[in-house]
């Protein structure tokens, strides 16, 4: 498919919020945030608020479900991303020669290798609505399980099958992942906390409205 059969829309009516439809999930927004690979807020996120398509929503309770009974919450990180937050992301990569989160987010790669490796792409899942960045909670602690890489570490130790990690942290890994594949979602091979409906309902449509659940009270 063409760019030009792709087609780009700031219409959110197939969209929740998705704390409303599954309420036990925890919320760290990272692009709202300073606290990301770039440093700083990113274009497009108005409101620390996970936004998701109503099937996705669906999907990610039955998820939540399974992990509760086995004494844990879903963490989200990300989930839809605005068109012009990827836009943000290229140009960074393109034109910023700014390079202060390096050491925490891609400090073994150049920034120009992010995109080769396909750890930032020109676009991105994310704008479909579709895709979740997540990782699981503790019920007991109240913190993060091991994976063994934190979100957004731009490094092959972040792939899901890296042998760079503990048997412990792979078992981790594979229980999100073996409870998101059991309940419709798709990993990718380079990052733990990625997944993407399998049967996603835009698969050809990528959404530019922001992030903000006022928006989609219009």
């Amino acid at each position: 498919m063409t760019d030009a059969e792709r087609k780009l829309t700031m219409d959110p009516s197939g969209f929740v919020v998705l704390a409303d439809k599954v309420p036990s999930v925890v919320q760290e927004i990272r692009y709202h945030s300073t606290y990301n690979f770039i440093g700083e807020r990113i274009n497009g996120y108005e409101e620390p608020v996970a936004l998701i398509t109503k099937e996705a929503a669906r999907a990610l309770l039955a998820v939540s479900n399974e992990v509760n009974v086995k004494g844990f919450r879903l963490k989200i990180f990300d989930a839809y991303r605005p068109a012009c937050a990827v836009r943000h992301f290229v140009m960074w990569g393109i034109e910023d020669l700014d390079l202060k989160m390096k050491p925490y987010f891609y400090p073994g790669l150049e920034k120009q290798e992010l995109f080769k490796k396909g750890f930032i792409a020109s676009r991105s899942s994310h704008s479909r609505g579709s895709t979740v960045d997540l990782t699981l909670l503790d019920m007991k602690t109240g913190k993060e399980i091991d994976m063994g890489s934190p979100f957004d570490l731009f490094d092959e130790i972040s792939h899901p099958d890296s042998k760079a990690v503990n048997e412990e942290q792979y078992e981790n890994r594979m229980l999100l992942q073996s409870a998101m594949v059991r309940n419709g979602f798709e990993p990718i091979d380079c990052e733990w906390w990625h997944f993407t409906l399998r049967d996603e309902p835009y698969p050809d449509t990528y959404f530019e409205f922001p992030v903000s659940s006022e928006y989609l009270k219009r």
